[in-house]
């Protein structure tokens, strides 16, 4: 059974602000409500949002300007994080939302919260991501995340656009052993090493 809710921001693929949705219980109960985004739409809390309707919009106003500042700054800005990885790229870790917020703050000098990176998991190999910021439910922007292993590294990636990685894949990559002799040419093999060992 679904809980109906009145919105008290613009929630994204749910509604805008003062619409009234229907939405599964758990994600009111653990995600709208707690996160002061909607109220139950109760008799008392529809007459109150109608009551603080200017107030609540007038706030949203502010908000959202204060994102478009911020969204001046950090719009299509690169930010370089340094870790350590493999030949192959693979990372010694990941990179987390939080990561992301404390480097945008220090390449930026913008303090943004990790909850406002959007992605929906960490980052587990060095190269250049599209990463999308959401300032505000109607400000989001989008930045570029370069994960190498040294700042040498960010460079030579920012310029190519490709992760410097060993591709392990190529044509002109040697064998990792040579090939094992065929059964009928073993014997014969071994007299030849054997002849060279006793010259």
């Amino acid at each position: 059974m679904l809980t109906e809710i009145i919105l008290l921001e613009k929630v994204e693929n749910l509604g805008k602000m003062g619409e009234t949705v229907k939405v599964r219980p758990g994600y009111a109960r653990n995600f709208l409500l707690p996160q002061k985004k909607a109220l139950r739409a109760t008799k008392e809390n529809v007459a109150y949002f109608e009551a603080q309707r200017q107030a609540l919009e007038g706030l949203n106003a502010e908000r959202r300007a204060e994102a478009e500042k911020v969204a001046k700054k950090i719009d299509g800005a690169k930010v370089v994080i340094i870790r350590q990885a493999s030949e192959a790229g693979h990372l010694y870790g990941s990179v987390a939302s939080r990561d992301i917020a404390e480097a945008i703050a220090e390449t930026n000098g913008v303090t943004i919260n990790r909850s406002q990176v959007d992605m929906n998991a960490a980052f587990k190999a060095i190269g250049l991501f599209p990463v999308k910021i959401s300032l505000h439910p109607e400000v989001k922007v989008e930045i570029t995340l370069n994960i190498a292993r040294s700042a040498e590294e960010a460079k030579t990636q920012e310029k190519t656009g490709k992760a410097v990685i060993v591709d392990y894949n190529a044509d002109d990559r040697k064998p990792a052993a040579e090939p094992a002799p065929k059964a009928e040419e073993a014997p014969a093999e071994a007299e030849d090493k054997a002849e060279e060992a006793a010259a």
